[in-house]
Order: structure tokens, then C-alpha cells, then sequence
């Protein structure tokens, strides 16, 4: 009950104080600053949205440089795996290009003469032969018996009357040279192409070497490039010549090495022998302060001794004798009175050991070939070795074979070619190298006399490809497969090939000009054979046998 009373008493005290009537009249002003403060809370809820736009931008602006940082970085990632795949590929090719070369290099250094692949090699060469009227058979056959047998009926004649001269001046040469301080003078032989029958080109010029010895007690220790690992590629072919005492150690004593005490005494030497004066190593024609032969002045020695013989003997002939050209120890010529004249060249050489291969002071070079850069390096002549192989080699042929035939006639139309267009790299030692490797890879039934055209394009063939690769290699350096019969030195079938167009990679300008030259020739090979066929009689080839 008294619960009851309670919340009734607060229920009436509560409705009057919340009666209108009791506020004071001041707030009555409420309901007029509604409008107010509406408006306010409208500003500030405009102002928040702005400031919640603002900030979304400002995330979203964040948002999208996080994205194009993460973009960024991808596309980086992207690039260096890229750039690994790319060096990888890059690497692995390179790889792949070093192997390939290494094996074609030991190919062609291993199997340089292979014949295996010979056929294959000429289906696939002759480029430069497209298009060109290559003469027949009957062409050739007919323009080699009246040109090349016509012009060189009288070349045995030469040959004989050369040599005989030749021996007759060396005699007297040993006359007038004194015997213990001059060099000793051998025989002379006979090289080259006059000797070996297949020159072709007027004037007709005899080689001849002359091999020549210290007095004694003197001697020649003959270095080869070949003797030494540390030679370099533009030392091939070359070599020197040491004047040694004949008592002197080969390999050398410590003596002239080191110095010694004043109560040391050489057993092997005397103090005599371990220093010589220079003027007696010049005596013995060496370069000065050295002990090493000097080319030029070999040559001069022989010029002048040389000049002393003819002058004992000139009395006994009817003709005249002089130096053709001042450059070369040997080159001279006879003028008969008639008109006519003889050339001929007679080199000194310094034998190789015990072999037929020689060391010769002045070489006939052409201009692809740089001067050698001191006269105490020599060149390296095969020349008989490469005579006796011809020989050798033509035993085994068809009676008539067509190799030398092939071989005169392109040295015949290579010489009118270059006196048409101007001078070229090739030689005809190099025609004459093509010639020895095809007849070293072809069976002999291949040189028959009726397979002249065939080999003549093969000779044109394998010399496209050689000017294409720039490579020919000397058909003894480095050759395994020369004869034992020749007794051939093995230092020089174990060396490294020797190539001979190696220039070809120097000299730029000179490579142009020889394969323009070369396929000149080509386009003009019919129109010269046919032009030196026609008209051309026949007396002078009447009984005439090729040799």
C-alpha cells in the first residue's frame, strides 16, 4: 500500500515539473534558432563530405601509386628474366658457333687432303662457272698442240747449253775464290719450271741453285721455324742460318753464358775460340755483331765473285755477260751478237742437314708478300723435292698424261689474262700447288690424256675454292701423305700447314683484284684459246713428243 501511494505521489510531482507553464519566458527562443542550427549542421555535414571526398582521392591516389610501383617492379622482374633467357641463348650460341669452328678448323688442319669428299666438293663448287663457255675437248687439245708444243721445242736445247755455261763459271769461280777464308761453291742444279716442263710463257728462265759451305773449321747450324713452339704464324716458311765452329757444341756451352772467374778455364773451349772478333763473323758474310748468315751480304760476296769468274773466262766465248737485275745474287743474262739473249738465275743455298731442302738467300716473290723484315731470316725452297714427286708421280700415269698438259695451259691463260687486266696475287707457283694436291687426290687413271678438259675444270674448281676460303695450303708443310720414297723430312710433315694465301687476309685490295682477275679469266678462257689456235702452222710441232 504505501508502495502504491509513493508512485502515485511521484507520477503528479513528476507532470508538474515538466508543465509548460513553469519555464521561464527567456526560453521561449528555442524553437526560433532551429532553423539556425540546422542550417549549421548542413555546412559542417557539406564541409565532412569534402573532406571524405579528399580523402578517398588521396587513398586512390595512393592506391594507384602503390599499383604502378608493383606494375614497376613486375615489368623489371620481367626484364631481367628476359635478359637471362637472352644471355643464355646468347651464350649457349656462342658456345655452339666456337664448337662448330674449332671442328671445322681440325678438320681441315687434320684432313686437308682428304680425298674421300673430293667428288662432293667439286658438285658443289663452280659458282663463278655459270654462265661461261668452257672450251671442248677438241678446243683444247688442238689449241695445246699447236701453241704450247710450238713454243717450247727449243727448251731442252736451252736447258743443255744453260748448264753447261753454268758449270764452266762455277769452276772458275772456285779458281779465283781463296780456299781457306772464301765459301765453298757446289754443283749447281737445275729447278723449277724450265726443269720440270711445263713452262710455257717467253722469256724462258733456268733456275738454278748453287749450294755453298763455310771453310773450314767453320760450319751452318740451319734453324726452321718449324724447330721452334714459339714461332709466329708470319715466321712460317722462313729460318736461319748460325756460322758455328765445326768443334762447337750444338746446343751450346755455359761458357759463353755465364761469366767465369778469373781461375776458371773452360775444358771445351779455349779462351780463343769463346770470343771472336767482328770483323772475322763479317768475313764470314754475318750480319753484324751476330753470328748469323746475312742474305745480302751473301749476295753481294757472289756478285762479286761471280764477276771474277766471267772475267777469266770470257775470252773463250763469243757472247756477253751481265746482271739482268741488282735485287737478286744471280740473275744474268747472255746477249749474243746476233740480237738474241739467254736468262737464267743461279741462286746460292744453304743445305738443310742432310736433306735436299734449302735455305735461299734471295726467293722470287710476288707483291702479295710482305718484304722480310731483317736479311737474317731465310726462305725455304722444296723445289727438288717437289721436282722428284712430279717424277715420281708420272711413272704411275697414262703414257701421255694430262697433268702437266693442264697445267700449261692455265699458266698459258692465267699470263694473258694478266697482261689484258694488270698483275694479280697468283703466281704459278700457285697453279703448280693446286696441281700437286689433285695429283696427289685423284687415282692415276684420272689423268689420262682424254680427261684433259675434266681435270682442267677441276684444277679451276679447286682454285674458286681456295680464293673463296682464302686458303692454299704448301703441299709439303704439314702433308702426312708425301711418299716415303721421296725421304722427305718428318720435321716438316709434322709442322703445322703452311697456307699461302694467308696474305689474302692482309692485304684486302690485292684479294679483289685477284678474284677479279679470276673470273676475268674464266669469261675469257674460250675467246683466248680460240684466238692463239687459229692461224698457228704447224712445222715446229711436227715429231715433237710431249715429255
Amino acid at each position: 500500500m504505501p508502495v502504491g501511494i509513493f508512485r502515485v505521489c511521484l507520477v503528479v510531482i513528476t507532470a508538474i515539473v515538466n508543465h509548460p507553464l513553469l519555464f521561464p519566458k527567456e526560453n521561449g527562443t528555442v524553437p526560433e534558432n532551429v532553423e539556425e542550427i540546422i542550417q549549421k549542421m548542413k555546412e559542417r555535414e557539406a564541409s565532412l563530405r569534402l573532406e571524405q571526398l579528399r580523402l578517398e582521392q588521396e587513398i586512390a591516389d595512393q592506391e594507384a601509386t602503390q599499383k604502378a610501383v608493383e606494375n614497376a617492379a613486375e615489368v623489371v622482374e620481367g626484364s631481367k628474366e628476359e635478359k637471362v633467357r637472352w644471355d643464355m641463348w646468347t651464350a649457349l650460341s656462342m658456345v655452339i658457333f666456337l664448337l662448330i669452328e674449332l671442328w671445322r678448323q681440325d678438320f681441315q688442319e687434320g684432313n686437308w687432303q682428304d680425298t674421300g669428299g673430293e667428288e662432293d666438293d667439286m658438285a658443289v663448287l663452280g659458282r663463278a662457272f655459270k654462265g661461261v663457255s668452257f672450251p671442248d675437248k677438241a678446243v683444247l687439245a688442238s689449241f695445246y698442240e699447236k701453241r704450247i708444243l710450238g713454243t717450247t721445242g727449243d727448251v731442252a736445247r736451252m736447258r743443255e747449253m744453260v748448264e753447261g755455261f753454268a758449270d764452266d763459271l762455277l769452276e772458275a769461280l772456285r779458281s779465283v775464290c781463296n780456299r781457306d777464308a772464301d765459301m765453298e761453291v757446289e754443283d749447281c742444279m737445275g729447278v723449277g719450271s724450265m726443269y720440270e716442263n711445263w713452262r710455257v710463257r717467253k722469256p724462258f728462265v733456268c733456275d738454278l741453285i748453287v749450294p755453298f759451305a763455310p771453310p773450314e773449321p767453320y760450319c751452318f747450324r740451319c734453324q726452321a721455324w718449324c724447330s721452334s713452339d714459339s714461332s709466329s704464324p708470319d715466321e712460317q716458311g722462313y729460318g736461319t742460318i748460325k756460322v758455328c765452329r765445326a768443334d762447337e757444341d750444338v746446343t751450346g756451352c755455359i761458357c759463353d753464358k755465364t761469366k767465369l772467374g778469373e781461375d776458371m778455364l773452360c775444358l771445351l773451349h779455349s779462351q780463343t775460340n769463346t770470343t771472336r772478333p767482328s770483323s772475322e763473323m763479317e768475313d764470314l758474310l754475318c750480319f753484324k755483331n751476330t753470328q748469323y748468315l746475312d742474305a745480302d751480304q751473301v749476295m753481294k760476296w757472289f756478285q762479286i765473285a761471280v764477276t771474277k769468274a766471267w772475267n777469266r773466262i770470257s775470252h773463250k766465248y763469243e757472247f756477253d755477260l751481265s746482271f739482268s737485275l741488282l735485287d737478286l745474287p744471280g740473275a744474268l743474262k747472255i746477249k749474243f751478237r746476233s740480237g738474241k739473249s739467254i736468262a737464267f738465275n743461279l741462286t746460292p743455298v744453304v743445305q738443310y742437314e742432310n736433306s735436299d731442302v734449302y735455305f735461299i738467300s734471295h726467293f722470287p716473290r710476288s707483291g702479295l708478300a710482305a718484304e722480310l723484315p731483317s736479311s737474317t731470316r731465310w726462305f725455304l725452297t722444296f723445289a727438288v723435292y717437289e721436282r722428284r714427286f712430279i717424277q715420281l708421280v708420272s711413272k704411275t700415269l697414262p703414257a701421255n698424261a694430262c697433268h702437266v698438259s693442264c697445267l700449261q695451259i692455265l699458266s698459258f691463260v692465267h699470263g694473258k689474262q694478266c697482261s689484258l687486266t694488270g698483275p694479280s696475287g697468283l703466281s704459278n707457283y700457285h697453279l703448280k700447288t693446286v696441281m700437286l694436291h689433285l695429283l696427289q687426290a685423284r687415282s692415276s687413271q684420272d689423268w689420262a690424256p682424254e680427261k684433259l678438259e675434266a681435270r682442267l675444270q677441276d684444277m679451276l674448281k679447286y682454285l674458286e675454292k681456295c680464293l673463296h676460303e682464302k686458303k692454299l695450303y704448301h703441299f709439303f708443310i704439314g702433308n702426312g701423305k708425301v711418299p716415303a720414297e721421296l725421304g722427305f723430312p718428318i720435321i716438316f710433315q709434322r709442322a703445322e700447314p703452311l697456307n699461302l694465301f694467308r696474305p689474302f687476309v692482309l692485304h684486302r685490295d690485292i684479294y679483289r683484284k685477284t678474284v677479279d682477275t679470276f673470273h676475268e679469266m674464266l669469261r675469257n678462257m674460250s675467246a683466248l684459246i680460240n684466238e692463239y689456235t687459229v692461224h698457228i702452222p704447224l712445222a715446229h710441232t711436227n715429231g715433237i713428243r710431249k715429255e
